[in-house]
């Protein structure tokens, strides 16, 4: 049986129900019992990385809603009434785990007592996550940066849909086998397009440190100007030290995010020319959130494809400027 929620929010742990049903005097039957009554029946979930994969997987069975917008930093996120709302009248609740969702634990907690919910991250192996600099045995949550990693958690949606709603195992089974090769695809071509990218460019400088698994992945030395976590604040030795470490080593271009001010950026291209070099903002990628809904960039291939396309080409790769498909929205356009 898959496991249910279970995080460490805060100073304190809480154990919701690791390898059983939650418990509630308020439900009339624990989550594990529940079956669809109609459909198509109603998943919640919190990122739209998340939203995007179980649409892949539930196909017309079901109904998704994320409550994480567009945009929207999910580690300062908190739920609204209405989110709140959403999550209780859902079927099935995803979330990401790891402590992504750090504000929303409590609405989690609630919505376990009532309903099935999933954390995606849940098989990936310990051994495999990053550590959480500064925490003690917390792990870096950006896991979709790795598409091979991020591929586990289709399986996770699969199953758990499979649990929930038995009599449609086979169009989930076939879904997630579909979605996954698409994901191969993926893995190798940005393996390819990252591979040629020269050994002295291969240093990703970023807004926050969300990139960690895909340097690890795609063979680049990674650094953040903030932390893992959007809360923290970059002060002013970090900034100096970055400007020593771009300046010296004569990178030639840095990346803003969508999700992220791009303060922590500008300041580190004025250090560096400041120092006399000149530093390009090589594009703007996507790391907490997806690309607007309806395009190709708000889909979790179209958001990789995007980011990987942008960072080779800016850091002295060879990628088609329009992406794996040719369908990104525009060319790279190096800023000052």
């Amino acid at each position: 049986m898959l496991a249910r929620v279970c995080f460490v929010l805060g100073l304190g742990l809480l154990l919701i129900a690791c390898g059983q049903a939650p418990q509630s005097p308020a439900a009339e039957h624990s989550p594990s019992s529940v079956r669809p009554t109609s459909y198509p029946y109603r998943i919640v979930t919190t990122i739209a990385m998340i939203t995007d994969i179980v649409q892949q997987v539930a196909g017309a069975h079901a109904t998704v809603t994320g409550v994480i917008g567009s945009g929207v930093d999910p580690h300062l996120f908190r739920p609204t009434r209405s989110d709140v709302a959403a999550m209780l009248g859902a079927d099935v609740v995803f979330y990401s785990g790891l402590h992504l969702e750090g504000k929303m634990g409590d609405t989690l907690v609630q919505v376990a007592r009532r309903k099935p919910v999933f954390a995606v991250t849940e098989r990936i192996d310990e051994s495999y996550l990053l550590p959480l600099p500064g925490s003690d045995g917390l792990h870096d949550p950006h896991v979709w940066m790795d598409v091979a990693a991020w591929s586990k958690a289709v399986e996770v949606v699969a199953d758990a849909l499979t649990q929930f709603d038995p009599d449609h195992a086979a169009d989930y089974a076939a879904n997630a086998a579909a979605y996954q090769q698409e994901l191969a695809a993926l893995d190798a071509y940005v393996k390819q397009i990252t591979v040629g990218i020269p050994p002295a460019a291969r240093v990703l400088v970023t807004a926050h440190d969300a990139f960690g698994y895909f340097g690890r992945a795609y063979g680049l030395e990674v650094r953040g100007i903030q932390g893992i976590s959007t809360e923290s604040e970059a002060g002013l030795e970090d900034l100096n030290r970055l400007v020593d470490l771009v300046a010296t080593r004569r990178i030639n271009a840095v990346f803003v995010e969508t999700s992220v001010a791009q303060k922590n950026v500008r300041a580190l291209v004025e250090g560096a020319a400041a120092r006399g070099h000149a530093l390009l903002i090589g594009g703007t990628l996507f790391s907490d959130a997806m690309g607007a809904p309806g395009t190709y960039e708000g889909t979790y291939i179209g958001m990789i494809d995007h980011n990987a396309t942008t960072i080779a080409r800016a850091l002295g790769g060879d990628a088609p400027p329009r992406g794996m498909h040719g369908k990104l929205a525009s060319p790279l356009e190096h800023q000052p």
